[in-house]
């Protein structure tokens, strides 16, 4: 399993919008309201970090409000 934060930049007064919308993706854990130079993060996992690729892509980038996304997988040093 392939675990991942997405931090996402929005359209002004559209985080909350946006968060709502992901956390129904299949794949994600957890979707928050954050403030700073982010508006939402987002835990998410996938069998394969290419699945994880399409699930973002596919789903994640597509949401309306999303300007920006930014994808960090989770490694085990």
């Amino acid at each position: 399993m392939v675990q991942a934060y997405i931090l996402i930049q929005t359209e002004v007064g559209k985080a909350t919008a946006v968060a709502r919308t992901i956390a129904g993706v299949p794949g994600v854990l957890s979707a928050e309201d954050v403030t700073g130079p982010y508006d939402v993060i987002v835990k998410a996992e996938a069998e394969t970090v290419d699945e994880l690729g399409r699930m973002v892509v596919a789903q994640v980038q597509k949401v309306d409000g999303i300007t920006r996304t930014l994808t960090c997988p989770v490694v085990h040093l």
